[in-house]
């Protein structure tokens, strides 16, 4: 699998999306197979449908169909590793400046980070709550939800979804 680091996974990006969901970086199955959280143990695609974001699930091959329903997709670090604890705290510094211009063109209405570690290291903040944050980005409210992946071991899929159903509800009153 080495040959992973070195494919970069591609942002499902368009312009005024609802929300953009923030990975910390890619998984080596999802640089390998090309599409986001295409690893057998994610619940993103999951959480997000029983959440309420998307009317069924999608499947991570499909994974350009989210752009249907208003969301993007991107990470804040673009190297691939097999646990986010591998990144340096230099990589999230350079990723921050690339993702802040992506925000800046994309001009989405919101950002989800999933997980602490990203929005941790593009804030430099070492203390964050989940949920709603006091900080902009280029425009966009940021919002943490807990990291998909199966190593996640603090939440199990119906806290996962408990805590994406929270911030869903927050995008439907905020229209």
């Amino acid at each position: 699998m080495s040959s992973a680091t070195n494919n970069l996974l591609t942002d499902i990006l368009a312009e005024n999306l609802t929300v953009v969901f923030c990975g910390i970086n890619p998984g080596l199955k999802s640089a390998i197979d090309g599409h986001h959280f295409s690893g057998r143990s994610n619940r993103f695609w999951r959480a997000l449908h029983l959440a309420g974001f998307t009317p069924y699930e999608i499947a991570a091959k499909d994974d350009r169909s989210i752009l249907d329903f208003g969301y993007g997709l991107t990470t804040a670090v673009e190297r691939p590793t097999t646990r986010a604890d591998e990144l340096s705290s230099d990589e999230f510094h350079e990723g921050s400046r690339r993702f802040e211009i992506k925000i800046e063109h994309y001009k989405p209405r919101y950002i989800a980070f999933l997980g602490k570690a990203g929005y941790q290291g593009f804030s430099r903040k070492k203390d964050v709550s989940w949920g709603a944050q006091q900080d902009t980005i280029a425009g966009a409210k940021v919002w943490i939800l807990p990291n998909p992946s199966g190593l996640n071991r603090a939440f199990q899929l119906p806290a996962l979804v408990a805590a994406y159903a929270e911030f869903f509800k927050t995008l439907e009153t905020d229209r």
